[in-house]
């Protein structure tokens, strides 16, 4: 056994770490064990392997990432346009935040995903690299700014996500309405993809989200319904796919995305597909965009890696999903829930002309 294929060893750590202290800084609560809100009970527990990031703990070393995990670095003059945009009009990407792996090719070709409502989350799920804590106040000027900066952009597709806003009544749908309608108004022919949260099942605030008519309504399961309590300890597997439903019932493109790598078994990937289609059943088809990819634990602090999953499995898993019925599946290591976004939206827009053609 080579030495990087060893089990993952603890490594002595210390508050005084720069490292540490960035974390520190940015998650001051532990991950994935000590949310806002706990919703279930666990069924299955971490805690052996997730380590708090408090002073004096040993935490697990990040494994070594396999040759086909390799994203390009960020540069180039696509790249610094859009960061510059960003930083003027003051506004958050989740290519950022997240630690996003395909951040230097998606910018270098005027390619990314805006965050709204801020750059703090009200959860602190045991994966994800975006700050937690209380937010501060509401920024109520934030859709002007989106609306104004991605006219000057000129994308041809644009996604917007947000950090859950759970102190706000209405998990912030209103801000998030307004933004896609001001977006509609200033940029008519670029096509608007939302990646939304829970709202808590809150389904007067989704139906605001619906009533701005977005083109594409994404909201991430993110992992197999058995991990949730680990993975996303303050949501609901079965709130999800409801919130999927009622996107489809009102004849939305529903869009929904996984990790793999993070505890799940492959068969539970592909109960997991079967049981979306079914679930999201309406007289207007069933959820119609899946997405699957590595993955990455973003640092020490985080959810570790419970395996690096192979390129045969990622086009087992893409078979299995279009099998199932999801109609765009975008299955590889480095894909990402934004990954090739535009791509997916036009594969979807050709083979729904091309159904209608044939009917």
């Amino acid at each position: 056994m080579a030495p990087d294929d060893k089990p993952n060893q603890p490594v002595p750590v210390s508050a005084a770490d720069p490292v540490m202290a960035r974390t520190l800084a940015r998650h001051p609560r532990p991950l994935g064990g000590d949310p806002l809100r706990v919703v279930d009970p666990p069924v299955v527990s971490l805690s052996g392997m997730v380590l708090n990031n408090a002073a004096g703990k040993d935490q697990l070393a990040v494994k070594r990432k396999p040759d086909w995990l390799r994203a390009q670095v960020p540069g180039g003059p696509g790249y610094r346009r859009l960061k510059g945009i960003m930083q003027e009009h003051r506004l958050f990407t989740v290519c950022e935040e997240a630690g996003c792996p395909n951040m230097g090719e998606c910018w270098s070709r005027g390619v990314a995903t805006i965050m709204i409502l801020g750059d703090t989350c009200t959860r602190a799920c045991g994966f994800c690299n975006v700050k937690t804590g209380r937010p501060p106040v509401l920024d109520r000027d934030e859709p002007r700014r989106v609306a104004e900066s991605l006219a000057l952009m000129g994308l041809k597709h644009v996604v917007i996500t947000s950090v859950n806003r759970d102190e706000l009544p209405d998990g912030g749908a209103g801000i998030w309405a307004e933004t896609i309608m001001r977006t509609r108004e200033a940029c008519p022919a670029m096509s608007i993809e939302v990646l939304i949260p829970d709202f808590e099942g809150n389904w007067g605030a989704l139906q605001m989200v619906i009533d701005a008519r977005p083109h594409i309504i994404n909201h991430n399961l993110e992992t197999v319904r058995r991990m949730y309590p680990a993975v996303r300890p303050s949501a609901k597997f079965d709130r999800s796919v409801e919130l999927l439903r009622r996107v489809k019932e009102q004849g939305g493109v529903a869009k929904t995305g996984i990790m793999v790598g993070i505890g799940e078994r492959d068969e539970e990937v592909e109960a997991m597909m079967r049981d979306v289609q079914e679930r999201t059943a309406t007289a207007h088809g069933s959820c119609d965009i899946l997405t699957i990819g590595q993955y990455l634990q973003p640092t020490r602090n985080h959810l570790p890696i419970d395996r690096w999953v192979t390129p045969d499995q990622f086009a087992a898993f893409k078979h299995k999903g279009l099998s199932s019925g999801f109609k765009v599946v975008e299955s590889g290591p480095l894909v990402r829930s934004s990954y090739h976004a535009d791509h997916q939206a036009d594969v979807l827009t050709d083979i729904l002309a091309s159904r209608s053609a044939g009917a």
